[in-house]
């Protein structure tokens, strides 16, 4: 029964993830910013459709669960927008503090596996890691892209800045990577990035 106990008190402090805002507003309801819970389960549905697509073989349950798992830290740590530099150095501390606290809320041995989970996904040197992050970069774009720019504009981000900080998504997968180059190019075409 305490076992019970303790994965449901994780699981009503996982409601919070649906309170955390990001930047980029859903392509449905174009006035509204999507927040991290709705972004955890896209970009899982992502990982099921755009598997084929990664460079090396992977476990795609596992990708599934670093995706579903990979935010959870923006309960306590809440959500730094990836063009910002300074505010992305200062969160890696808030969001392992973060992840100790909310694994720490589960059975020892079942926090202890989700933990490490959750740090092979923020390292990105495993394979399903490396495809995970590609994920988690490329959808912000896909959405940035179809609402015109919506979040690069507000935020004045650069054509450089965009290659920059998504480069990572070439580890993970070439094609998709091969994507987010185009999408670059045309939403500088397109004067939603800046030159």
């Amino acid at each position: 029964m305490e076992r019970l106990e303790k994965q449901l008190a994780l699981l009503m402090e996982l409601d919070q993830l649906k309170s955390v805002l990001r930047r980029t507003r859903v392509k449905s309801a174009e006035k509204r910013l999507e927040n991290s819970a709705e972004h955890s389960w896209h970009v899982a549905l992502m990982a099921i459709l755009m598997e084929e697509h990664a460079n090396a073989p992977v476990d795609i349950a596992r990708v599934v669960k670093m995706l579903l798992l990979h935010d959870i830290v923006e309960i306590d740590a809440g959500d730094t927008f990836v063009y910002d530099a300074v505010a992305s150095a200062e969160q890696e501390e808030k969001e392992l503090a973060a992840a100790t606290r909310l694994f720490g809320l589960l059975p020892e041995e079942q926090g202890k596996e989700l933990h490490e989970l959750w740090l092979e996904f923020e390292s990105a040197e495993s394979d399903d890691a490396k495809f995970a992050k590609a994920l988690d970069r490329i959808i912000p774009m896909l959405l940035n892209y179809h609402n015109q720019g919506q979040s690069w504009q507000e935020h004045g981000v650069t054509r450089e800045q965009a290659l920059t900080v998504n480069q990572k998504i070439e580890l993970g997968s070439q094609a998709l990577w091969n994507k987010a180059k185009q999408i670059i190019e045309e939403a500088t075409k397109n004067g939603w990035l800046k030159a």
